[in-house]
C-alpha cells in the first residue's frame, strides 16, 4: 500500500509541501510563534492557505517579525501602512483585531506571567489530540474544543477568533493532530512532542 500524506499538502507548491513537512502539526511551545500562527489564521480566513504562505514573508516584515510587545505599540499611522501594504492582506477588521490582540497580550503580560501558548496547551492538558482521520473529507472545519475555546477567548476580550480560526490554529500549533492516518508526518509529529515536551 502506498503511504499517502495530506492531500491538501499536494498541490504542487514547494513552500505547501514544506509546511505541511516541517511545521504543521509540530507542537509549538514558543510564545511569539504562537502569536505568529495566529496572525497567519486570521489572515487567512476566506482565503487559502496557499495565499497565506505566499504571502508571509510580507506578514513577517509588516507585523515587526511578530514581536508582541512591538505590535501592541502601533498608532495610526503604523494602521494606515498596514492597510496600503500589497504585501499583506489589506483587510481593515483583520489589521485591527490582530493589534488589538497583540494590545491584550501586552496587558496580560504586564500584571502577570500570563502565556497564550500555556493557556491554549491547558485546554488539551499539555497532551496533543490525536485525530484519527482516515482522509482529508473527515477532517472537521471545527469543533468541540474550538469552540470552548473561542468562546473563553473572546470572554478575555481577544477578537477574530471563531471556532473555525481556532481550529485551524490548534492544528498549526500542534494542539490537535490533524494529520491523517497514512501520513508519515502524523506519527514524526507524536515523536516531536515526547522528546521536546517539558513541564
Amino acid at each position: 500500500m502506498r503511504i499517502k500524506q495530506c492531500e491538501w499538502s499536494q498541490n504542487g507548491h514547494q513552500n505547501m509541501a514544506d509546511y505541511h513537512q516541517n511545521e504543521w502539526g509540530f507542537a509549538v511551545f514558543d510564545e511569539e510563534k504562537t502569536f505568529e500562527l495566529m496572525i497567519l489564521e486570521i489572515m487567512r480566513a476566506g482565503l487559502s492557505w496557499q495565499t497565506i504562505l505566499n504571502k508571509r514573508l510580507g506578514f513577517q516584515k509588516a507585523f515587526s517579525n511578530y514581536r508582541i510587545q512591538k505590535i501592541a505599540q502601533y498608532n495610526d499611522y503604523d494602521m494606515e501602512k498596514l492597510l496600503k501594504n500589497p504585501a499583506i492582506v489589506r483587510n481593515k477588521r483583520k489589521v485591527e483585531a490582530i493589534v488589538s490582540n497583540a494590545q491584550l497580550l501586552a496587558q496580560k503580560n504586564a500584571t502577570s506571567e500570563f502565556s497564550l501558548n500555556t493557556y491554549l496547551w491547558s485546554f488539551v492538558d499539555d497532551k496533543p489530540l490525536v485525530m484519527d482521520y482516515q482522509t482529508q473529507e473527515d477532517m472537521q472545519g471545527f469543533s468541540e474544543l474550538s469552540k470552548k475555546i473561542s468562546r473563553e477567548l473572546k470572554k478575555q476580550g481577544f477578537k477574530f477568533l471563531g471556532p473555525t480560526i481556532v481550529q485551524s490554529w490548534l492544528e498549526a500549533l500542534g494542539i490537535i493532530n490533524s494529520h491523517v492516518e497514512t501520513c508519515p508526518i502524523k506519527q514524526q509529529c507524536i515523536d516531536f512532542f515526547a522528546k521536546n515536551y517539558t513541564l
